[in-house]
């Protein structure tokens, strides 16, 4: 038998959750109302978000010839990590220093055309300023993320991106929670606004994600195919029997389909194996001598030469369809999409 549920504990975890939703509830409507943040309940009121100071921070990530360098102190250092990764990931080079590292030797790895994240939500963590310090004696740009406009880190950065004062879900308001998922979401929004504003495509999304189910679903569907015309795919004419057909596609290895073509060589119509299968108990062997065009699937679904493998992950999924043909843009047959491909891929689930 199950152990009661202490419903007090889920009720405390609802409670953080809502408090770090509160935060950023809070700098949304703070960005939506003119730069006034509203009160956030648990997480505190969020003051002013300045509509200045994310535009300054945009311009200047806009500008970035070089990295942008992510730095923070503790949990705003792990948070810092991640914007970085986000960064990297949607075009911006990016890489992480530790404040204290660079003040011994890391500043190398800093160059002219960088520009510096700083993330210290107090906005007075003292090896983030000194190395503040250093980068604007360095002329390096930096950006900084804090609590309020007032800070010291504030005050030493070209631009700045106020969170606000947020109490912590944390019952004693001491382990960093709140301001931390703030920072993060704040991290997020500068990225993908500057991708935004580079007119950043599914595409250049690929070219950094070849791996993973990201990367599988954003490839060309031609790059995946096993059946190909010419190599081990068979285009027949439509105006064969169903028998003839069959005898011109061959035995042994091949696709579960017979892709059939009209006299200009487009695409007219498939005959999978489970339309075989129901046209003999159907009408028995008799029906082979049935002409191919009047049993096959006419007009068939198919994929371009330019679409994705997430768009034949789709038309499986919503279709139900186990082989789709992939044609060029004169609608000839160049492939065929097996759903065996895919699953193998583990894009879809057998």
């Amino acid at each position: 038998m199950n152990a009661p549920v202490d419903t007090s504990e889920l009720i405390f975890i609802a409670e953080v959750i809502e408090a770090e939703v509160a935060a950023l509830g809070s700098i949304a409507r703070g960005l939506r109302d003119g730069g006034d943040g509203g009160h956030g309940g648990h997480a505190g009121h969020a003051g002013h978000t300045s509509h200045a100071g994310w535009q300054r921070a945009l311009d200047l990530l806009e500008s970035c010839s070089g990295h942008v360098v992510v730095s923070g102190l503790g949990k705003s250092g792990f948070i810092g990590a991640k914007i970085s990764a986000t960064l990297a990931s949607l075009g911006q080079p990016s890489h992480v220093i530790h404040p204290s590292e660079a003040v011994h030797g890391d500043l190398g790895r800093m160059r002219k055309g960088d520009v510096a994240l700083l993330l210290s939500y107090s906005g007075e963590t003292a090896e983030l300023i000194d190395l503040a310090l250093h980068l604007k004696a360095d002329g390096i740009p930096c950006i900084g993320m804090s609590c309020r406009p007032t800070t010291a880190l504030a005050r030493l950065c070209e631009a700045h991106v106020t969170v606000g004062d947020i109490v912590e879900a944390c019952p004693l308001n001491l382990a960093p929670t709140a301001s931390t998922t703030a920072m993060l979401a704040v991290g997020d929004a500068l990225a993908l606004a500057l991708a935004r504003r580079r007119n950043f495509k599914a595409d250049d999304f690929h070219r950094h994600h070849p791996g993973g189910m990201l990367g599988a679903g954003l490839r060309q569907i031609t790059e995946i195919l096993r059946f190909r015309v010419g190599q081990n795919l068979s285009v027949l004419s439509d105006s064969l029997t169903v028998k003839a057909a069959l005898a011109a596609a061959g035995e042994g290895r091949r696709a579960g389909a017979i892709v059939l073509v009209d006299a200009r060589g487009t695409l007219s119509g498939i005959f999978t194996d489970g339309d075989l299968r129901r046209l003999v108990n159907r009408g028995g062997l008799d029906a082979l001598d049935a002409p191919i065009a009047s049993v096959m699937t006419a007009r068939p679904i198919s994929l371009s030469v330019d679409s994705l493998v997430r768009d034949a992950v789709r038309l499986v999924q919503e279709k139900r369809l186990d082989e789709i043909p992939v044609i060029d843009l004169n609608g000839k047959p160049v492939g065929l999409v097996d759903v065996q491909d895919l699953i193998a891929m583990r894009m879809v689930e057998n």
